[in-house]
């Protein structure tokens, strides 16, 4: 059970219309979204902010963006948006060797060395202390301009929202995300752990 009780769909009717997103998105609207709408302005807020961090301007695709996503919920080990960034991924039409061997990023040859440099910048920035460095920007400058390099850290930045949010809120995860999860990560010990409605 989590921290904080999520509300009906129904309770604040421009947070359910902006979260019409995540069902192209997910499938479903996130139970980390119906809790925020305790203050609706949060709610709608936070939709706003992550249509315009997920909105494609340059050559960074949807799919990249949900796996720099999954790298940083990754590194800080908050297991419902890792289980929510690889069922984007997947939805978004990420490679299945990409998501089959998204643990092996750095070294699996479904991946490019611009998604390398995207994914490692990912991790170096999602790191505390933060470990973005000289080799970073020049590795990510090989293969982006500087307006993908936004998008990115755009990227980066919400996740780090999301993971503090749903990690401290312990927010049950949904179904849909249960079966991704377990589906592309279960192999590598994956499990809901808190999210899972048993804690708190």
């Amino acid at each position: 059970m989590a921290l904080v009780t999520p509300l009906s769909p129904d309770h604040d009717l421009e947070t359910r219309e902006l979260a019409e997103f995540f069902n192209e998105t997910l499938g479903f609207c996130p139970n980390s979204v119906l809790t925020m709408q305790r203050r609706p302005a949060i709610s709608k807020a936070f939709i706003n902010l992550n249509k315009a961090v997920m909105a494609n301007e340059g050559r960074v695709t949807s799919a990249l963006k949900r796996m720099i996503a999954w790298v940083s919920s990754n590194s800080t080990g908050c297991r419902y948006c890792q289980a929510h960034a690889i069922r984007a991924a997947e939805r978004y039409g990420a490679e299945q060797e990409q998501l089959d061997n998204i643990w092996e990023y750095r070294t699996h040859p479904a991946f490019s060395e611009a998604e390398r440099a995207a994914l490692d910048f990912s991790l170096a920035a999602s790191l505390v202390p933060n470990a973005v460095n000289a080799d970073i920007k020049k590795r990510l400058y090989e293969y982006w301009d500087e307006g993908e390099i936004v998008e990115m850290l755009g990227v980066i930045s919400l996740f780090g929202y999301l993971n503090r949010w749903n990690d401290s809120m312990g927010t049950d995860i949904e179904d849909g995300a249960v079966e991704s999860g377990d589906l592309y990560l279960g192999k590598h010990g994956w499990e809901s752990g808190k999210h899972d409605g048993s804690e708190y």
